[in-house]
């Protein structure tokens, strides 16, 4: 089928862009992180966790994705584990988008103790926490939760080498996909994370309408929380509009099995997932300074070999007993501007 060929001709060029990019602009976001010590805080540890999710996913799973869509024939549990690498990232991606969330209502419900609470070896086991979790959750296929035994009883003609045409739906049971990943594992979480930032906001928004007659500084530092908020806020939105619609073609195929699928509906819903892992930076260099500004460092020093001025340090701020004072500077690197 000519229209097929093109499609899938189509499919595989945009992934191979999307890889390209998700590679390239998530390796960025690490190294601002790296050489800009403003950045090392704790909501950009969890940063960090994604943009590697999100290499993985462009140096990884993309290519794999590629070679599953060419009709490759492969071992049952060779397709499977390459199925499972994609839950376990996707779920990894979820469990750091929370973790953010939840970082973000910390520092503006208890800003002046934030710092005690959450600390650097806490955000570590937090990230731990999350990436443990995501392994148990995409590995459960691999322990017999998957399709094998439908194929033996749908397919006589399935050896005992368990050779099969590799395809997310051949191995993944729709049963788990829905059941377990979506309805347990993903929306929950996302719409704990809506219900979060819209306290957030609240929060923020009541501090800034307050009439501060005596004390009006604080109100930069509620400013800048709100910006940010912002960008990550539009960071999980894309999330979900990225990832919903392939959840959504999981739930037709296990509730309305007779109905069809266009294909090309197909591409669009797994191109949307994999886009999502490049356009994160995208965010962050548009919305948050300290990222556009490592990231034209960057630019400048290493790909253009211009002596990059060197990074300036702004006295940051933080609330200390409903009192707006100027971080010193042994705790600039803690503190995060947007």
């Amino acid at each position: 089928m000519p229209e097929d060929s093109a499609a899938k001709a189509l499919y595989m060029g945009m992934e191979v862009l999307i890889a390209m990019s998700s590679v390239i602009g998530n390796v960025m976001v690490v190294w601002a992180v790296k050489i800009n010590k403003s950045l090392r805080d704790t909501t950009f540890c969890f940063i960090v966790s994604l943009a590697l999710a999100d290499i993985a996913v462009g140096a990884l799973v993309i290519p794999l994705a590629i070679t599953i869509s060419i009709g490759l024939q492969t071992h049952f549990y060779s397709c499977l584990l390459v199925a499972c690498t994609v839950l376990v990232l996707t779920q990894s991606s979820i469990l750091a988008l929370l973790a953010i969330a939840m970082d973000r209502y910390l520092r503006v419900k208890i800003p002046t103790s934030y710092k005690r609470v959450v600390t650097p070896k806490r955000a570590g086991i937090a990230v731990f926490v999350c990436w443990t979790v995501a392994f148990i959750v995409g590995l459960t296929p691999m322990l017999g939760w998957n399709n094998l035994s439908n194929l033996q009883h749908e397919n006589s003609s399935l050896g005992p080498d368990f050779i099969i045409t590799c395809q997310f739906e051949n191995v993944i049971s729709m049963e788990y996909m829905v059941y377990f990943n979506f309805f347990g594992w993903v929306l929950p979480p996302l719409l704990f994370m809506l219900i979060i930032y819209s306290e957030i906001f609240y929060m923020i928004h009541k501090h800034l309408n307050k009439k501060v007659t005596s004390h009006a500084e604080p109100n930069k530092y509620y400013d800048k929380e709100l910006k940010l908020a912002k960008s990550l806020a539009l960071v999980l939105f894309l999330f979900a509009v990225s990832w919903l619609p392939l959840h959504i073609m999981n739930c037709i195929t296990l509730f309305c099995p007779k109905c069809e699928k266009p294909m090309f509906l197909i591409y669009i819903a797994i191109l949307l997932t994999h886009g999502n892992s490049a356009v994160n930076p995208i965010v962050y260099a548009f919305r948050i300074k300290k990222f556009r500004t490592a990231f034209q460092r960057i630019w400048k020093q290493y790909f253009c070999c211009k002596d990059a001025p060197p990074h300036e340090c702004y006295p940051s701020e933080r609330l200390d007993n409903n009192h707006y004072i100027a971080a010193t500077p042994a705790e600039l690197h803690l503190e995060h501007n947007v």
